[in-house]
């Protein structure tokens, strides 16, 4: 006697990808064969780290997109910079789903003083969908934005060369 146990898929919002698999998403599926164009002959996969970096990156460019991240993640993040050999987390407040051909963004936002919101917030959405689907291939259903801070021209930037307090 044999058992099998089917595995269900996590079910993803309509609203926004329709399904998921563990951190990766199929862009083109194949068919095998000698008679098939070599573009058709196996499949492209996707990690969802993929996308999280190029929305990070994306949004980023934009003028007037101080940082991302809520507090904790960049204190966190200020930390790890200051590590030796330690790289910036582009992926820092960036929120992905992926499904199969589509997307959904989530980005956590730190705005420069003085800038319109609403601008910036626009900016970065054009910007980001443009580069997610352009590098991807994959449809962006949507890019939700949370702004988190504003960086007062007043606050300093604790400086990496402080002096230290003794010799």
């Amino acid at each position: 006697m044999t058992t099998q146990t089917a595995v269900a898929a996590k079910e993803v919002p309509a609203h926004r990808t329709g399904g998921r698999t563990e951190g990766t998403t199929t862009v083109s599926g194949g068919a095998g064969g000698a008679d098939q164009p070599a573009a058709d002959r196996g499949r492209t996969s996707i990690a969802d780290l993929v996308v999280v970096k190029v929305a990070g990156i994306a949004a980023r460019e934009i003028p007037g997109v101080y940082d991302m991240g809520g507090g904790l993640s960049r204190t966190i993040g200020a930390v790890r910079d200051r590590v030796p050999g330690g790289r910036p987390n582009v992926g820092r407040g960036v929120k992905v789903e992926v499904g199969e051909r589509q997307t959904a963004i989530d980005l956590d936002l730190v705005v420069e003083y003085g800038v319109p919101i609403t601008d910036v917030s626009r900016d970065v959405r054009e910007n980001v969908i443009s580069a997610v689907e352009r590098v991807t291939g994959l449809e962006v259903v949507e890019v939700n934005i949370t702004v988190n801070d504003v960086r007062l021209p007043d606050e300093d930037e604790p400086s990496a060369g402080a002096e230290a307090r003794v010799e």
